[in-house]
């Protein structure tokens, strides 16, 4: 049924839980409506991940009005959640579907952002399946804001109209994420020493950021790639243009790239644009270990805040401060450990921009280990790749230390020998 964006959030009443359609496709416009009405409700609980743009329900004003519930925590919300204003649940990326049809997190109401109908009636989440096709599912009153400027992907994105209670017609550019000049000779290092971790014939995961983007660029001489990744972002168009991803050897999804959303420019969104090549998957499938480690010699990229020496990975938090979330890098990094021939790799700088040093000895009171010392195999940073796997906790050490920054070496080292009482880390300092 097509409403006013007014009429169609009058559904929502107060103490609802409502999902939000998550990235590129966060609808904006529903959001600002659903703003005009806050004086007519309290105790609405919103769920999204990593949400983009302004986002209004999360300024103070409106604190009694709607409560953020994150399941990652995106810039936007970081201070209402660090402010106590919302709140985080650290889950992984694949199980947050079975949370909305488990009943563990019932939904209300839903708002999506779709792609127009076709001439059979069916749209597309575009940009973002991940979670939002579960909610669509299992939502009881679904609420599609219908964005000509939303690109229509194929795959488990499909929905029909009948399928959507209120359908808002509003154009609006999506937003845009481009990293452009900021690949730093860092980051550009790092990259060089990833690439050189992907074999021919690899699939790979990666994301968004100055190392994905770094990573991919030195991607260009490798042969017949796959993708297999949660979330993409236009760093792959190149190598899809210059024949480096094929998608031949993989298992699943063969000669198509399987992913769940995107992220980037207007480019990327006319790219995946009615592509047939792209399949747009549910999360709980796309994140699947039992999935993922099918496909062969999987690379698996992931960043972190900090690694302490014993190879324990912080990726969603900076001691108590949330900062992200758990996200799909450990269903990734298992995934890829399980992958014949696979490599699960966390890449980071060596240092923050202020100088401090991201591998330490004991990470912060209060940060979270997304990666076990367990699971970690290959940490990488501009001074070179730290293998741990099948090392004892003193190798382990040696190992990331020699890759740390030069600075910090001989501290490292010092509370190394203390901890574990070897002659590899004695100086003269004792």
């Amino acid at each position: 049924m097509y409403q006013s964006g007014e009429d169609a959030v009058k559904i929502i009443k107060p103490n609802d839980r409502i999902f939000v359609h998550g990235g590129a496709a966060t609808p904006h416009y529903l959001l600002k409506k659903l703003c005009e009405r806050a004086e007519e409700l309290f105790n609405i609980e919103m769920v999204s991940i990593s949400l983009q743009g302004k986002i209004p329900i999360a300024d103070p004003k409106y604190r009694e009005n709607f409560r953020i519930n994150s399941l990652f925590v995106s810039p936007n919300v970081r201070e209402a959640v660090n402010d106590g204003r919302a709140d985080y649940v650290p889950v992984f990326l694949s199980e947050i579907p079975q949370l909305f049809r488990r009943n563990i997190l019932p939904l209300d109401v839903a708002l999506v952002q779709v792609s127009p109908p076709d001439k059979h009636g069916f749209c597309s989440l575009g940009t973002s399946v991940d979670c939002a096709a579960a909610a669509v599912k299992t939502a009881k009153h679904v609420i599609a804001q219908i964005n000509t400027r939303m690109p229509r992907t194929l795959g488990e994105g499909i929905v029909h109209v009948s399928e959507l209670d209120s359908m808002v017609v509003y154009e609006q550019e999506l937003p845009e994420v481009s990293n452009g000049d900021e690949i730093t000779e860092t980051a550009k290092r790092i990259g060089t020493y990833c690439a050189n971790l992907v074999e021919d014939g690899a699939t790979i995961q990666t994301g968004i950021g100055s190392v994905p983007d770094a990573v991919l660029a030195s991607l260009t001489n490798h042969k017949e790639l796959g993708v297999h990744t949660e979330m993409f972002s236009d760093g792959i168009i190149p190598l899809i243009e210059k024949g480096v991803i094929t998608n031949q050897h993989k298992k699943k999804y063969r000669g198509k790239i399987a992913s769940s959303f995107i992220l980037g420019t207007r480019k990327l969104y006319d790219f995946v644009d009615d592509n047939a090549s792209v399949v747009m998957l549910g999360i709980d499938y796309v994140n699947d270990t039992s999935i993922i480690r099918t496909n062969p010699k999987v690379t698996a990229i992931n960043s972190a805040i900090e690694v302490d020496i014993t190879g324990q990975v912080c990726s969603d938090s900076i001691g108590t401060y949330h900062y992200s979330g758990v996200g799909g890098q450990m269903d990734f990094m298992r995934g890829a450990a399980l992958s014949e021939g696979g490599k699960p790799v966390i890449a980071l700088p060596s240092i923050t921009s202020k100088g401090k040093p991201r591998i330490v000895p004991f990470l912060k009171q209060g940060a979270g280990v997304v990666t076990t010392r367990a699971h970690a195999h290959y940490i990488v940073t501009e001074y070179g790749v730290a293998y741990l796997y099948g090392k004892n906790m003193r190798q382990r050490a040696k190992a990331l230390i020699e890759i740390a920054h030069p600075n910090h070496r001989e501290e490292l080292e010092r509370q190394a020998f203390d901890r574990f009482h070897t002659y590899e880390f004695e100086r003269t300092f004792y």
